[in-house]
């Protein structure tokens, strides 16, 4: 029993302890990722700079990603904006396209439908007119 330790045994401010440092462990690894992805997002900087701020922040991290943040932590924030903007143009650009394919699609066979039934196509020609906008 004397090896056993049981939880009333663990203080409730030495769990308040470690939860904090999981937490400033976890907020220091997303920060650290989302340095380096900000680095290779970045177009203006040329090849050198890149490497130059990667191994900054890899070798010395604490500092490194401090003086990123202090250096071009504004710039971060608006690549960051322009980033979820393309994105976010990409997605409706994609949506437009693939729900106006669609109409675009029933509204031309609902036009042969109307020069059909006014005469102006003959069967042969609306079977054919219809078979290229289905394929």
């Amino acid at each position: 029993m004397d090896g056993l330790i049981l939880a009333y045994d663990y203080p409730v401010l030495g769990a308040f302890w470690t939860v904090l440092w999981i937490f400033l462990w976890v907020l220091w690894l997303v920060l650290l990722f989302r340095i380096i992805i900000d680095i290779f997002r970045d177009d203006d900087m040329s090849g050198w700079a890149k490497a130059g701020w990667l191994l900054f922040v890899m070798l010395i991290p604490f500092l490194g990603v401090l003086v990123y943040v202090i250096v071009r932590g504004k710039s971060m924030g608006n690549r960051e904006i322009n980033h979820a903007r393309q994105q976010q143009a990409a997605m409706d650009t994609y949506i437009r396209d693939t729900a106006g394919g669609a109409g675009s699609g029933a509204d031309q066979l609902a036009k042969l439908s109307e020069l059909k039934a006014k005469g102006e196509l003959t069967d042969a020609e609306f079977e054919r007119a219809k078979e290229k906008i289905l394929h």
